[in-house]
Protein backbone atom coordinates (compact mmCIF):
# COMPACT_ATOMS: atom_id res chain seq x y z
CA UNK A 1 0.00 0.00 0.00
CA UNK A 2 3.18 2.32 -0.18
CA UNK A 3 2.66 5.43 -2.41
CA UNK A 4 -0.94 5.73 -1.32
CA UNK A 5 -2.02 9.36 -0.32
CA UNK A 6 -3.36 9.92 2.87
CA UNK A 7 -7.10 11.65 2.78
CA UNK A 8 -9.05 14.11 4.65
CA UNK A 9 -12.19 12.91 6.58
CA UNK A 10 -14.67 15.03 4.84
CA UNK A 11 -16.43 17.95 7.01
CA UNK A 12 -13.25 17.86 9.03
CA UNK A 13 -13.77 21.16 11.06
CA UNK A 14 -11.08 23.74 9.61
CA UNK A 15 -9.29 25.77 12.65
CA UNK A 16 -10.50 28.86 14.24
CA UNK A 17 -7.39 31.09 12.74
CA UNK A 18 -8.19 34.54 14.79
CA UNK A 19 -8.17 33.05 18.08
CA UNK A 20 -4.85 34.60 20.14
CA UNK A 21 -3.53 32.81 23.13
CA UNK A 22 -4.70 34.11 26.87
CA UNK A 23 -2.60 37.28 27.61
CA UNK A 24 -2.61 40.68 26.83
CA UNK A 25 -4.59 43.99 25.80
CA UNK A 26 -8.41 44.09 24.86
CA UNK A 27 -8.10 44.67 21.12
CA UNK A 28 -5.49 41.83 20.71
CA UNK A 29 -8.44 39.23 21.29
CA UNK A 30 -11.32 40.84 19.62
CA UNK A 31 -12.16 42.18 16.16
CA UNK A 32 -13.73 45.18 14.84
CA UNK A 33 -17.10 44.97 12.97
CA UNK A 34 -20.16 46.67 11.84
CA UNK A 35 -23.55 46.06 11.09
CA UNK A 36 -27.06 47.74 10.18
CA UNK A 37 -29.06 49.08 12.45
CA UNK A 38 -31.69 50.56 10.39
CA UNK A 39 -32.40 51.88 7.06
CA UNK A 40 -35.96 54.57 7.23
CA UNK A 41 -36.59 55.76 4.13
CA UNK A 42 -39.66 58.44 2.86
CA UNK A 43 -39.03 60.76 6.28
CA UNK A 44 -40.68 64.19 5.57
CA UNK A 45 -39.32 67.90 7.12
CA UNK A 46 -40.58 68.27 10.61
CA UNK A 47 -40.64 64.36 11.14
CA UNK A 48 -38.77 62.33 13.58
CA UNK A 49 -36.79 58.88 13.41
CA UNK A 50 -36.42 57.19 16.74
CA UNK A 51 -35.67 53.65 15.05
CA UNK A 52 -34.73 51.05 18.06
CA UNK A 53 -31.33 49.90 17.87
CA UNK A 54 -30.29 46.37 17.59
CA UNK A 55 -27.88 44.27 19.83
CA UNK A 56 -24.82 43.03 18.62
CA UNK A 57 -22.44 40.25 20.54
CA UNK A 58 -20.08 42.82 21.84
CA UNK A 59 -19.22 46.61 22.54
CA UNK A 60 -20.60 49.49 20.45
CA UNK A 61 -17.88 51.98 19.17
CA UNK A 62 -20.10 54.35 17.38
CA UNK A 63 -22.76 54.98 14.80
CA UNK A 64 -22.69 55.46 10.91
CA UNK A 65 -25.01 58.10 9.94
CA UNK A 66 -25.89 58.26 6.35
CA UNK A 67 -28.61 61.29 5.99
CA UNK A 68 -29.88 61.44 2.38
CA UNK A 69 -32.23 63.63 0.60
CA UNK A 70 -34.01 62.95 -2.57
CA UNK A 71 -36.74 63.90 -4.78
CA UNK A 72 -36.18 67.35 -4.36
CA UNK A 73 -38.16 69.54 -7.21
CA UNK A 74 -38.70 72.55 -6.34
CA UNK A 75 -39.43 75.35 -8.76
CA UNK A 76 -37.30 78.27 -7.36
CA UNK A 77 -33.87 77.79 -5.94
CA UNK A 78 -33.32 77.51 -2.58
CA UNK A 79 -31.48 79.97 0.25
CA UNK A 80 -29.16 77.99 2.45
CA UNK A 81 -27.98 78.70 5.32
CA UNK A 82 -24.58 78.43 6.57
CA UNK A 83 -25.18 74.99 8.54
CA UNK A 84 -26.63 72.93 6.01
CA UNK A 85 -26.88 70.06 5.70
CA UNK A 86 -26.38 69.55 9.54
CA UNK A 87 -28.93 71.84 9.96
CA UNK A 88 -31.70 69.88 8.66
CA UNK A 89 -31.62 68.00 11.98
CA UNK A 90 -33.12 70.28 14.51
CA UNK A 91 -32.05 67.96 17.28
CA UNK A 92 -29.89 64.68 17.62
CA UNK A 93 -30.09 63.06 20.81
CA UNK A 94 -27.69 59.64 21.95
CA UNK A 95 -28.08 58.29 25.68
CA UNK A 96 -26.85 55.06 26.70
CA UNK A 97 -29.51 52.27 28.21
CA UNK A 98 -29.76 54.19 31.49
CA UNK A 99 -30.79 57.30 29.78
CA UNK A 100 -27.40 59.13 30.26
CA UNK A 101 -26.66 61.75 27.63
CA UNK A 102 -23.94 61.00 25.16
CA UNK A 103 -24.29 63.19 22.64
CA UNK A 104 -26.94 65.94 22.80
CA UNK A 105 -27.20 68.89 20.33
CA UNK A 106 -27.97 70.68 17.56
CA UNK A 107 -27.95 68.82 13.69
CA UNK A 108 -24.69 70.83 12.98
CA UNK A 109 -22.82 70.62 15.82
CA UNK A 110 -23.07 67.22 16.44
CA UNK A 111 -22.90 65.80 12.96
CA UNK A 112 -21.12 68.34 11.61
CA UNK A 113 -18.58 70.23 14.37
CA UNK A 114 -18.10 67.38 16.49
CA UNK A 115 -16.39 65.52 14.09
CA UNK A 116 -13.98 68.18 12.34
CA UNK A 117 -12.56 69.31 15.82
CA UNK A 118 -13.47 66.00 18.55
CA UNK A 119 -10.77 63.86 17.31
CA UNK A 120 -12.50 61.21 17.12
CA UNK A 121 -13.42 60.52 13.65
CA UNK A 122 -10.77 60.88 10.62
CA UNK A 123 -7.43 62.20 10.72
CA UNK A 124 -6.04 65.60 8.64
CA UNK A 125 -8.50 66.46 5.73
CA UNK A 126 -11.31 63.66 7.01
CA UNK A 127 -12.17 65.61 9.68
CA UNK A 128 -14.49 67.27 7.66
CA UNK A 129 -17.21 64.96 7.08
CA UNK A 130 -18.17 66.73 3.62
CA UNK A 131 -14.19 65.79 2.84
CA UNK A 132 -16.12 61.92 2.89
CA UNK A 133 -16.76 60.77 -0.98
CA UNK A 134 -20.28 59.97 -0.24
CA UNK A 135 -20.85 63.46 1.07
CA UNK A 136 -22.34 65.75 -1.16
CA UNK A 137 -23.38 69.46 -0.54
CA UNK A 138 -27.28 70.17 -0.39
CA UNK A 139 -28.66 71.19 -4.13
CA UNK A 140 -30.00 74.73 -4.20
CA UNK A 141 -30.55 74.10 -7.64
CA UNK A 142 -33.91 74.25 -9.71
CA UNK A 143 -35.50 70.69 -9.84
CA UNK A 144 -33.19 69.36 -7.78
CA UNK A 145 -33.92 71.34 -4.11
CA UNK A 146 -32.52 69.79 -1.39
CA UNK A 147 -30.91 66.77 -2.21
CA UNK A 148 -27.97 65.98 -1.22
CA UNK A 149 -25.71 63.47 1.44
CA UNK A 150 -24.60 63.78 4.74
CA UNK A 151 -22.07 61.01 5.69
CA UNK A 152 -21.08 61.08 9.61
CA UNK A 153 -20.24 59.06 12.36
CA UNK A 154 -21.78 59.85 15.88
CA UNK A 155 -18.63 58.45 18.75
CA UNK A 156 -18.12 56.46 21.86
CA UNK A 157 -14.80 55.54 21.29
CA UNK A 158 -12.46 58.41 22.41
CA UNK A 159 -9.05 56.44 23.09
CA UNK A 160 -8.34 52.94 21.07
CA UNK A 161 -11.45 50.41 22.82
CA UNK A 162 -11.57 53.15 25.88
CA UNK A 163 -15.15 54.86 25.74
CA UNK A 164 -17.06 51.57 24.18
CA UNK A 165 -20.55 50.82 25.88
CA UNK A 166 -21.81 46.94 26.47
CA UNK A 167 -24.18 46.32 23.65
CA UNK A 168 -24.74 42.46 23.60
CA UNK A 169 -28.09 42.56 25.88
CA UNK A 170 -31.47 43.51 24.24
CA UNK A 171 -32.33 44.70 27.06
CA UNK A 172 -30.27 47.32 27.82
CA UNK A 173 -29.39 49.34 24.49
CA UNK A 174 -28.82 53.05 24.10
CA UNK A 175 -31.30 54.82 22.31
CA UNK A 176 -31.01 57.66 19.05
CA UNK A 177 -33.45 60.27 17.98
CA UNK A 178 -33.34 62.46 15.11
CA UNK A 179 -36.01 65.10 14.59
CA UNK A 180 -35.96 66.66 11.38
CA UNK A 181 -36.24 70.40 11.17
CA UNK A 182 -39.54 71.31 9.98
CA UNK A 183 -38.10 73.29 7.25
CA UNK A 184 -35.29 71.45 6.31
CA UNK A 185 -32.63 73.55 7.91
CA UNK A 186 -33.16 76.25 4.74
CA UNK A 187 -33.66 79.84 5.19
CA UNK A 188 -36.45 80.47 2.57
CA UNK A 189 -37.80 77.02 2.02
CA UNK A 190 -39.71 77.94 -1.53
CA UNK A 191 -41.34 74.65 -3.07
CA UNK A 192 -38.92 72.18 -1.85
CA UNK A 193 -40.16 68.46 -1.47
CA UNK A 194 -37.28 66.05 -1.03
CA UNK A 195 -37.67 63.29 1.36
CA UNK A 196 -34.85 62.32 3.57
CA UNK A 197 -33.51 58.64 3.78
CA UNK A 198 -31.66 57.54 7.24
CA UNK A 199 -28.87 54.25 7.22
CA UNK A 200 -28.01 54.01 10.46
CA UNK A 201 -24.72 51.23 10.70
CA UNK A 202 -23.15 50.53 13.97
CA UNK A 203 -19.26 50.01 14.39
CA UNK A 204 -18.47 47.81 17.13
CA UNK A 205 -16.05 45.42 18.95
CA UNK A 206 -16.69 41.34 18.87
CA UNK A 207 -16.58 39.79 22.31
CA UNK A 208 -13.37 38.17 22.71
CA UNK A 209 -13.32 34.48 21.69
CA UNK A 210 -12.01 31.73 24.22
CA UNK A 211 -10.80 33.97 26.49
CA UNK A 212 -12.33 36.68 28.97
CA UNK A 213 -11.18 40.46 28.56
CA UNK A 214 -12.87 43.34 28.53
CA UNK A 215 -12.43 46.75 26.98
CA UNK A 216 -10.11 49.28 29.45
CA UNK A 217 -12.68 51.11 31.68
CA UNK A 218 -15.66 49.93 30.80
CA UNK A 219 -18.48 52.04 31.96
CA UNK A 220 -16.22 55.25 31.26
CA UNK A 221 -18.33 57.24 28.77
CA UNK A 222 -17.08 60.56 26.40
CA UNK A 223 -20.39 63.19 26.40
CA UNK A 224 -20.59 65.92 24.02
CA UNK A 225 -23.64 68.46 25.41
CA UNK A 226 -24.48 71.30 23.66
CA UNK A 227 -24.94 74.43 26.04
CA UNK A 228 -25.32 78.09 25.84
CA UNK A 229 -22.77 80.30 27.58
CA UNK A 230 -23.41 83.63 29.75
CA UNK A 231 -23.76 86.41 29.49
CA UNK A 232 -24.19 87.85 25.71
CA UNK A 233 -21.09 89.27 24.07
CA UNK A 234 -22.48 92.69 22.52
CA UNK A 235 -20.73 94.31 19.45
CA UNK A 236 -17.40 95.14 20.16
CA UNK A 237 -17.95 94.45 23.68
CA UNK A 238 -15.54 93.43 26.69
CA UNK A 239 -16.94 90.62 28.01
CA UNK A 240 -15.69 87.62 30.13
CA UNK A 241 -18.25 84.81 28.81
CA UNK A 242 -18.85 81.90 31.74
CA UNK A 243 -19.61 78.42 30.14
CA UNK A 244 -22.05 75.96 31.95
CA UNK A 245 -20.50 74.09 34.88
CA UNK A 246 -18.92 70.89 34.23
CA UNK A 247 -16.89 68.10 35.33
CA UNK A 248 -15.02 65.14 34.33
CA UNK A 249 -11.95 65.54 32.11
CA UNK A 250 -11.66 67.77 29.36
CA UNK A 251 -10.59 66.73 25.95
CA UNK A 252 -11.98 69.45 23.60
CA UNK A 253 -14.21 72.48 23.94
CA UNK A 254 -15.90 73.48 20.60
CA UNK A 255 -16.66 77.41 20.86
CA UNK A 256 -20.24 78.18 18.43
CA UNK A 257 -20.57 81.98 18.09
CA UNK A 258 -24.35 82.85 16.90
CA UNK A 259 -25.68 86.27 16.46
CA UNK A 260 -29.39 87.27 18.11
CA UNK A 261 -30.71 85.35 14.55
CA UNK A 262 -29.55 82.35 15.36
CA UNK A 263 -26.99 82.29 12.35
CA UNK A 264 -23.26 81.71 12.84
CA UNK A 265 -21.13 84.82 13.78
CA UNK A 266 -17.36 85.00 13.25
CA UNK A 267 -17.43 87.83 15.91
CA UNK A 268 -13.83 86.75 17.89
CA UNK A 269 -11.35 89.19 18.53
CA UNK A 270 -9.61 91.04 15.34
CA UNK A 271 -6.77 89.87 14.27
CA UNK A 272 -3.79 91.44 16.80
CA UNK A 273 -5.90 91.24 19.47
CA UNK A 274 -6.10 88.36 22.35
CA UNK A 275 -8.46 85.89 23.14
CA UNK A 276 -7.95 84.21 26.59
CA UNK A 277 -9.36 80.78 28.34
CA UNK A 278 -9.62 81.38 31.93
CA UNK A 279 -9.98 78.45 34.65
CA UNK A 280 -11.30 79.77 37.71
CA UNK A 281 -10.12 82.78 37.34
CA UNK A 282 -6.80 82.09 35.78
CA UNK A 283 -5.45 83.04 32.63
CA UNK A 284 -4.92 78.83 31.20
CA UNK A 285 -4.31 80.38 27.96
CA UNK A 286 -3.71 83.96 26.79
CA UNK A 287 -3.42 84.64 22.83
CA UNK A 288 -3.26 86.77 19.94
CA UNK A 289 -6.62 84.88 17.89
CA UNK A 290 -4.62 84.65 15.04
CA UNK A 291 -1.94 82.06 16.84
CA UNK A 292 -5.47 80.02 17.96
CA UNK A 293 -6.10 79.76 14.21
CA UNK A 294 -2.72 78.49 13.92
CA UNK A 295 -3.35 75.72 16.32
CA UNK A 296 -5.88 74.50 14.85
CA UNK A 297 -4.18 74.21 11.55
CA UNK A 298 -1.44 72.64 13.09
CA UNK A 299 -3.27 69.88 15.26
CA UNK A 300 -6.35 69.56 12.45
CA UNK A 301 -5.25 70.35 9.35
CA UNK A 302 -7.81 73.22 9.67
CA UNK A 303 -7.69 76.75 7.76
CA UNK A 304 -5.14 75.06 5.40
CA UNK A 305 -6.77 75.66 2.15
CA UNK A 306 -5.94 73.49 -0.62
CA UNK A 307 -3.40 70.31 0.02
CA UNK A 308 -0.99 69.08 -2.30
CA UNK A 309 -2.82 67.16 -4.96
CA UNK A 310 -4.86 70.25 -5.38
CA UNK A 311 -7.99 68.11 -5.96
CA UNK A 312 -9.79 67.94 -2.57
CA UNK A 313 -10.25 71.22 -0.40
CA UNK A 314 -8.36 71.09 3.04
CA UNK A 315 -11.33 72.12 5.52
CA UNK A 316 -11.10 75.76 6.74
CA UNK A 317 -12.30 76.83 9.85
CA UNK A 318 -16.11 77.18 9.91
CA UNK A 319 -17.14 81.02 10.40
CA UNK A 320 -18.16 81.66 14.14
CA UNK A 321 -16.40 78.70 15.22
CA UNK A 322 -13.10 76.84 17.15
CA UNK A 323 -11.95 74.75 19.38
CA UNK A 324 -9.64 73.93 22.07
CA UNK A 325 -7.86 70.61 21.99
CA UNK A 326 -6.91 68.57 25.03
CA UNK A 327 -5.80 65.57 22.40
CA UNK A 328 -2.25 66.24 22.06
CA UNK A 329 -0.65 64.28 25.10
CA UNK A 330 1.72 62.38 22.45
CA UNK A 331 2.25 64.72 19.31
CA UNK A 332 1.33 68.58 18.17
CA UNK A 333 -1.16 66.88 15.89
CA UNK A 334 -4.20 65.36 16.84
CA UNK A 335 -3.80 61.64 16.50
CA UNK A 336 -7.74 60.66 16.95
CA UNK A 337 -7.75 57.64 18.90
CA UNK A 338 -4.21 57.44 19.72
CA UNK A 339 -3.96 59.37 23.11
CA UNK A 340 -3.02 59.05 26.17
CA UNK A 341 -5.29 61.40 28.09
CA UNK A 342 -2.02 62.86 29.95
CA UNK A 343 -3.37 66.18 29.13
CA UNK A 344 -7.07 66.33 29.51
CA UNK A 345 -8.42 68.66 31.44
CA UNK A 346 -9.56 67.95 35.21
CA UNK A 347 -12.63 69.68 36.03
CA UNK A 348 -15.25 68.96 38.80
CA UNK A 349 -18.63 70.57 38.95
CA UNK A 350 -17.03 74.04 40.63
CA UNK A 351 -14.56 74.49 38.21
CA UNK A 352 -15.47 77.77 36.20
CA UNK A 353 -14.16 77.92 32.73
CA UNK A 354 -14.51 81.16 30.74
CA UNK A 355 -13.87 82.97 27.16
CA UNK A 356 -12.37 86.55 27.65
CA UNK A 357 -11.86 89.02 25.06
CA UNK A 358 -10.83 92.81 25.28
CA UNK A 359 -12.85 93.02 22.67
CA UNK A 360 -14.55 91.08 20.52
CA UNK A 361 -15.71 91.63 17.24
CA UNK A 362 -18.45 92.96 15.72
CA UNK A 363 -21.91 91.49 16.18
CA UNK A 364 -24.00 93.16 13.06
CA UNK A 365 -26.72 91.40 14.56
CA UNK A 366 -26.43 91.81 18.55
CA UNK A 367 -26.09 90.38 20.77
CA UNK A 368 -24.40 87.10 20.27
CA UNK A 369 -24.40 83.95 22.03
CA UNK A 370 -21.50 81.71 23.02
CA UNK A 371 -21.87 78.50 22.78
CA UNK A 372 -20.28 75.53 24.07
CA UNK A 373 -19.80 71.73 22.69
CA UNK A 374 -17.75 69.93 25.22
CA UNK A 375 -16.32 66.68 25.10
CA UNK A 376 -15.97 65.08 28.63
CA UNK A 377 -15.10 62.32 30.17
CA UNK A 378 -16.62 61.09 32.89
CA UNK A 379 -14.65 57.53 34.14
CA UNK A 380 -16.50 54.36 35.68
CA UNK A 381 -13.54 54.69 38.17
CA UNK A 382 -10.08 57.01 37.70
CA UNK A 383 -9.04 57.89 34.94
CA UNK A 384 -6.99 55.48 32.95
CA UNK A 385 -3.75 57.46 31.30
CA UNK A 386 -0.76 55.98 29.09
CA UNK A 387 -2.26 54.08 26.68
CA UNK A 388 -5.01 51.14 27.99
CA UNK A 389 -4.95 49.42 24.74
CA UNK A 390 -1.29 47.92 24.93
Amino acid sequence: MSGMSQGVAAGRPQPQTTVEPPGGPFIRHTQAGRRAMYNQTSVAYGGLVGNPLAAAPGYTRGYRVKIIGTGGTGAVTAFTTSDLPGSQISLVQLKDSFGTPLIVGPGYETLQLLQLYGGQFGLGQNNDVMNIPTSTPVSTATGSSGNGTLSTYLPLEFAKAYGVISSANASLLPTLQFNVNANGGFAVKGALTPVLQFIVDQDFYWLPEGVSVEPPGIGTTMQWIYQPANPTVGSNATTQVQLPRLGGYLSTIIADLRDSNGSRVDAFPTAGNRLRLLVDGVPLIDSDITTIYDDLSIQMYIGTGVNQNATINNQLRPSGTLAISRKQSLNQESQGLLDTGESYLSTNPGTQIEFAAAPWGSVPTAPATLNALCGQVVPSGALIQGLPEV
